[in-house]
């Protein structure tokens, strides 16, 4: 059922496509950027079932992850196919490349966020129970970077917790504590701030109006300091 509802709407993103009013020329133009969309997209699920089978235990395989899977289909391409439907003036190179200064780095910060709620987050105001991706045994880039910063106690304590699906109530207080002693949740903290601040860096230099570049900042704010 997963497989024949992701092949859904795959076709459904053809037929929203083809059916927005658009004129055939800016959907010429913009084909080319959601076919690519997809296919990265695609990449970037592959590599996150290979990162959750094979775990490679450091924190470049989860960012390689993040990087396809959400920061590109996220941010970047979206931003990419905005310019190229507005026209062939709004696909200038150096527009282009700000987008992507931008995008990158805010789309790493958004999922950064997205892992720390997924833990941390308060159940009330996320709308999904507190532990979950725990217990799914999700390797995100926090997990990782717990990983990296462990004792062997701590690192064997990390594994007996993540993925096992009986994790209750005391056990993600428990990972909650481990993520935090080990220095991971502040780690992860410190790095969305960085990459938020190079996505403003990159976004203020980007030949865009200034009205764009406001509503971008407030877009770079909304989706990184968010508590839901």
């Amino acid at each position: 059922m997963a497989i024949l509802l992701g092949d859904l709407l795959l076709t459904w993103t053809d037929e929203l496509f083809h059916g927005s009013g658009l004129p055939p020329s800016a959907l010429t133009r913009g084909r080319a950027v959601l076919d690519i969309m997809r296919t990265e997209l695609m990449a970037g699920q592959y590599l996150d079932l290979l990162e959750q089978a094979a775990g490679t235990g450091g924190v470049a395989g989860p960012l390689r992850v993040v990087t396809y899977k959400t920061a590109k289909y996220t941010i970047e391409r979206p931003l990419h196919l905005g310019a190229a439907l507005a026209g062939p003036g709004a696909a200038d190179p150096a527009l282009i490349r700000g987008y992507t200064g931008y995008g990158l780095p805010l789309g790493v910060a958004f999922q950064l966020r997205d892992d720390l709620l997924g833990i941390f987050g308060d159940p009330a105001e996320t709308g999904k129970p507190a532990g979950d991706d725990i217990r799914e045994g999700k390797r995100t880039v926090l997990v990782a970077v717990a990983r990296e910063k462990a004792t062997a106690q701590q690192a064997a304590a990390l594994d007996r917790l993540l993925g096992d699906p009986s994790t209750g109530a005391a056990g993600v207080a428990e990972f909650r504590g481990l993520l935090a002693d080990t220095g991971a949740q502040a780690e992860c903290e410190t790095m969305i701030d960085r990459y938020v601040t190079e996505a403003l860096a990159a976004l203020e230099s980007a030949p865009v109006t200034p009205q764009a570049r406001a509503a971008l900042a407030d877009l770079a704010i909304a989706a990184t300091a968010r508590t839901d």
